[in-house]
């Protein structure tokens, strides 16, 4: 396992995340502990998670699912690094969603209850509240610091200019403000490199891409729909919406999809590991969050690790899947 330091911070963390946003809905919660326990085997050391992943309404499964396996001992707490997320509306009354002081303060205390843990490492809000002045935000993380139930603050889904907001209040209250962005980033979704990356650099936050595989576009798709059409099941869709959703993208991109996994074959490295691969080669991208639903797909997930990708192979990336840039030359003079 490789590690780095997450954006500025001294906080060493691994390079691959592991994401739980199928425990509890695509993986129960025998496999969900075995996934752990190997994660921690492959020197895995960072779990993200959020209050409402599990996906049953208010209950915060996933994480009460996680305290269990922390519970267990045996030096689990102190070997990870713990991040959760808060903004999605858990209960049907006023002030049990956003990022008001009043919900931030709630949140993070259910959380706690919920992982059976004193504190979190990283603490994210899951996507920016319009509503709300960063004074505020930031007013409410100082006080959870404080009273030492986080150490530290990342964000999630936000983008560039909210970072950069974020960022001068925090340094107006002589703060050190955010660690970490998450956000979606992989070969097919470049959207980041406008705005979001750039901001991320500029201020010394590490960014942790999610979908790497784009919701398995970039897994080898299409020689698993060859796959299909023999007899055999295509895995990856989560549910009927989700599959429809992300074959209706491959038929807009099919023509690349099948360059890529072809460049993949003369590179002798499965797509799934390339797409990895090509993450991390990144500037800025500190990790890259994988969510695997069984124990043999994040042991695949480490053959990243096995691939280089010289500047051949990188130009014939770009070539397949053209990035925009930043902004504002990707549109503008």
């Amino acid at each position: 396992m490789e590690y780095t330091h997450l954006g500025r911070s001294g906080l060493e963390v691994s390079r691959l995340v592991l994401g739980t946003d199928n425990f509890g809905t695509q993986t129960d919660e025998a496999d969900a502990f075995a996934i752990m326990d190997r994660a921690h085997e492959l020197g895995v050391n960072m779990i993200d998670t959020g209050d409402v992943y599990g996906w049953r309404f208010g209950e915060g499964y996933t994480e009460q699912l996680i305290g269990k396996w922390l519970a267990r001992g045996g030096g689990r707490r102190e070997k990870t690094v713990l991040a959760t997320k808060l903004y999605g509306k858990m209960a049907d009354w006023p002030n049990n969603a956003g990022l008001s002081a009043l919900h931030i303060r709630r949140a993070c205390e259910a959380s706690l209850r919920r992982l059976g843990t004193d504190y979190l490492d990283v603490y994210q809000p899951h996507h920016i509240d319009r509503a709300v002045a960063w004074d505020e935000i930031w007013e409410a993380m100082d006080l959870l610091r404080t009273q030492g139930k986080i150490v530290y603050v990342g964000s999630s889904n936000h983008p560039g200019w909210h970072i950069a907001a974020g960022q001068e209040a925090a340094s107006r209250r002589n703060r050190q403000g955010l660690i970490s962005e998450q956000t979606i980033y992989n070969l097919l979704e470049r959207t980041a490199e406008l705005e979001v990356l750039p901001a991320c650099r500029h201020y010394g936050v590490g960014m942790m891409a999610w979908s790497p595989l784009d919701a398995g576009l970039l897994g080898g798709i299409l020689r698993k729909e060859r796959e299909k059409t023999m007899g055999e099941p295509l895995p990856g869709a989560r549910v009927a919406t989700h599959r429809g959703k992300r074959l209706a993208k491959l038929d807009r991109h099919r023509d690349a999809v099948q360059a890529y996994e072809d460049f993949c074959d003369e590179l002798g490295a499965a797509p799934a590991d390339v797409a990895v691969a090509w993450l991390l080669s990144r500037p800025g991208v500190s990790a890259t969050i994988i969510g695997p639903r069984t124990v043999d797909q994040l042991d695949s997930a480490t053959g990243a690790f096995k691939v280089e990708l010289d500047e051949r192979a990188l130009a014939r990336l770009e070539e397949i899947f053209p990035g925009r840039g930043p902004a504002p030359e990707a549109y503008s003079w």
